[in-house]
């Protein structure tokens, strides 16, 4: 049997991020400090994603931990 991620939440987080500022985005879903990693991984086959913000902006970060666009949402929530 595939481990499979735990869906933290069924919609994305916004998050205001800095340009430049490298960000680690929980794959495994069982961070408490979604949509952040916080070691919650460890004992899985689950890595962080890390990501650098091209520019300042709000993003839509993956809550559901299944979108083919990570670590952005890309709607595949609407359908689990």
């Amino acid at each position: 049997m595939t481990e499979e991620a735990v869906i933290a939440k069924k919609e994305p987080f916004a998050v205001d991020v800095v340009a430049g500022e490298t960000y680690y985005w929980c794959k495994c879903g069982r961070s408490a400090n979604q949509p952040f990693c916080d070691g919650s991984h460890q004992g899985t086959k689950f890595e962080p994603l890390a990501f650098t913000a091209e520019k300042s902006e709000t993003v839509y970060l993956c809550g559901c931990k299944r979108t083919g666009n990570e670590p952005f949402c890309d709607g595949t929530h609407n359908s689990l």
